[in-house]
C-alpha cells in the first residue's frame, strides 16, 4: 500500500491499529469546514472497517467540553481537527483512566509540561504520545502543509481493509485544505500536494489552472466579476453595470435561453478569451502587477460531482460546509460529506445563502464602525451584532479593505456566552515577517484570565468579558516583539 506522508506513517500506523483494537468508537471533530471533512474521513474509514462510530461536534475543546465526552463512558476516543492543543486537560482523563485517546489534528500540541506524566512524553517540546497523528511532530508545517483533514486522510489510509482503497477521501481532504486557507500562494503544497496526487490517482480530483475567483461553478458571469474582490479591478469589482458591460463587449454567447452562463459552462476558447481581457483591463487601470498575477491559480475540482454545483470545486464546497456547522447544523455538513444529496444538501443550501447574508452584513457593519488601530495590531468589536462562529471570517474579508491596514493583523471580538470570543487573521507576507498569531492569541488570553491557539496566519481565543483593552495591549507587545 501507498503512504502519502511517510514522515507520519508509523503514527498512522499505531493509530490505525489502537482504532482497530475497539469495540466501537467516539468521535469529536471540530465545526469548520477542516473540522467537519476530518469527520466525515475518520468515520467513512471506520465504518470501512467495519468500527462502529458515533461522531459529535464542538464549537470548542475547553476543560467543560472533554468532561462532557468523558461522561459519556466511551473507551476509546478519537479527536479530529482538535485535541493536540487540549493534551493538558486530555491527558489528566487518560491518565484517570476515563477514556483511551487517538489524536489526528494539526494544531500547535499542549506544553508538556501542563500535561499528566503518566499519559505523555515530550518530543521536541511538544506534548506526546503513542496514538498522535500531528504533522508538527515530524517537522511538517501544520499551518500550510497539512490540515486536519490531511491528518484524518493519513490515518485513514492506514485504516485500509486489504479489499479497500480509501483513496477516494482525498477529494474530502483537499476541500479541508483549502477551507482551513492552506492554499499558499493559490496552491496546496508540501504534504498537501501527496493527498492531491492521491485523489488525482484515484480518479476523484482534477488539478489545473484557471481564474482564481470564487464562484466559478454557481455565480451567473456578472456576479462571478461584480464580487472579485480580491483583485479589485476598477469599474468591473463592486460594480453590476460595468461588470454586465465588460461582459457583453467581448461578444461572447453569455446567455442560454435568457439565463447567465457560469464560468463551468463556457468553453475552454471562451474562459482564455474573458480571462485575457480581464488581465488587459487590469493593465489598462493600473493594478499592481502582483495582483494581476494571482488572478489566475491553480484550482481543484471533484470530478464526482456534477459541474455547476457548489460541490463540483473545494473553495465553494468549504464555503458550503462552514454555512452549516457555524449555525449549530455540523449534522447536515457531515450528511453532505457522507454523499447525502437530498434533503442535506437543500438545507446546507438553504444555511450558505443565510451564511452569505451575514457575512455581508458584518462587513458593512465593520465598516460603518471603523477600525480601532494599536501600534502593531487593529481591532473592533462586534458585540452581539456578529455571531462568534463567524466573526473570524469577517476580520478575514476585512483585512485590506478600506480602512484596515494589510500590514497588521486584525482582531476581533463578539460576545460569547457571557464570555468574550477574539478572533484574530494575518496575511502571508505578515506571517513571513514573524507574525504568529498561534503564539499572540495563546499568550494574550493566558495574560488576561483565557486560552487561545490555532495557526499562524489565523488563530482564535476566549477571554472573559471587560478584559478585552487588556488583551489588545498584551497582543500589541506580542507582534511588536515577533516583527522585531
Amino acid at each position: 500500500m501507498s503512504v502519502p506522508v511517510p514522515a507520519l506513517a508509523d503514527r498512522a500506523t499505531a493509530s490505525a491499529d489502537r482504532l482497530r483494537a475497539a469495540d466501537r468508537v467516539l468521535l469529536a471533530s471540530h465545526i469548520d469546514a477542516d473540522g467537519l471533512t476530518s469527520a466525515a474521513i475518520a468515520s467513512a474509514a471506520l465504518a470501512r472497517a467495519g468500527i462502529p462510530v458515533e461522531t459529535v461536534f464542538k464549537k470548542q475543546l475547553d476543560a467543560d467540553e472533554i468532561a462532557s465526552i468523558a461522561a459519556r463512558g466511551e473507551e476509546t476516543v478519537l479527536f479530529t481537527d482538535f485535541g493536540s492543543g487540549q493534551l493538558d486537560v486530555i491527558s489528566e482523563h487518560v491518565a484517570a483512566g476515563d477514556f483511551e485517546a487517538i489524536v489526528a489534528d494539526h494544531h500547535q500540541p499542549a506544553d508538556p509540561e501542563d500535561c499528566h506524566p503518566d499519559a505523555v512524553y515530550e518530543t521536541d517540546g511538544y506534548a506526546d504520545f503513542d496514538y498522535h497523528c500531528n504533522p508538527l511532530l515530524v517537522g511538517i508545517n501544520g499551518a500550510s502543509e497539512l490540515s486536519g483533514a490531511g491528518a484524518a486522510y493519513v490515518l485513514a489510509r492506514a485504516l485500509e481493509p486489504d479489499d479497500s482503497d480509501n483513496r477516494d477521501l482525498a477529494a474530502l481532504a483537499v476541500v479541508g485544505a483549502v477551507g482551513d486557507m492552506q492554499a499558499v500562494g493559490g496552491e496546496l503544497v508540501g504534504a498537501n500536494s501527496a493527498v492531491v496526487e492521491e485523489g488525482v490517482a484515484a480518479d476523484v480530483l482534477t488539478e489545473g489552472t484557471d481564474l482564481s475567483l470564487y464562484g466559478k461553478q454557481t455565480r451567473p458571469l456578472p456576479k462571478l466579476l461584480e464580487y472579485a474582490t480580491e483583485v479589485p479591478i476598477p469599474g468591473i469589482s463592486n460594480d453590476q453595470a460595468g461588470a454586465t458591460r465588460f461582459l457583453e463587449e467581448l461578444g461572447l454567447d453569455l446567455k442560454r435561453q435568457g439565463e447567465w452562463r457560469t464560468w463551468a459552462d463556457l468553453t475552454d476558447d471562451e474562459r482564455q478569451t474573458v480571462a485575457s481581457a480581464l488581465v488587459q483591463r487590469a493593465v489598462k487601470r493600473g493594478v499592481p502587477a502582483g495582483k494581476i498575477e494571482s488572478l489566475v491559480g491553480t484550482t481543484y475540482t471533484l470530478t464526482a460531482e456534477p459541474t455547476g454545483t457548489e460541490l463540483r470545486d473545494a473553495s465553494e464546497f468549504s464555503t458550503l460546509l462552514n454555512a452549516t456547522a457555524r449555525y449549530e447544523r455540523a449534522d447536515v455538513g457531515l450528511a453532505v460529506c457522507l454523499g447525502d444529496r437530498q434533503a442535506p444538501l437543500d438545507q446546507a443550501r438553504k444555511l450558505l445563502a443565510n451564511h452569505r447574508r451575514n457575512l455581508s452584513q458584518g462587513l458593512d457593519l465593520v465598516k460603518e464602525r471603523g477600525i480601532t488601530h494599536a501600534d502593531h495590531v487593529q481591532y473592533f468589536d462586534a458585540g452581539d451584532a456578529i455571531r462568534e462562529t463567524i466573526v473570524g471570517i469577517v476580520a478575514g474579508m476585512a483585512l485590506g479593505t478600506d480602512g484596515v491596514d494589510a500590514d497588521k493583523p486584525i482582531i476581533a471580538f463578539a460576545d460569547a456566552d457571557g464570555e468574550t470570543k477574539v478572533s484574530a487573521r494575518a496575511t502571508g507576507p505578515l506571517v513571513g515577517r514573524g507574525v504568529d498569531l498561534s503564539e499572540v492569541m495563546g499568550e494574550a488570553a493566558r495574560s488576561v484570565g483565557g486560552d487561545g491557539g490555532g495557526h499562524d496566519i489565523a488563530a482564535g481565543a476566549t477571554v472573559p468579558t471587560g478584559k478585552e483593552e487588556a488583551f489588545i495591549a498584551a497582543a500589541d507587545d506580542i507582534v511588536a516583539d515577533q516583527l522585531g
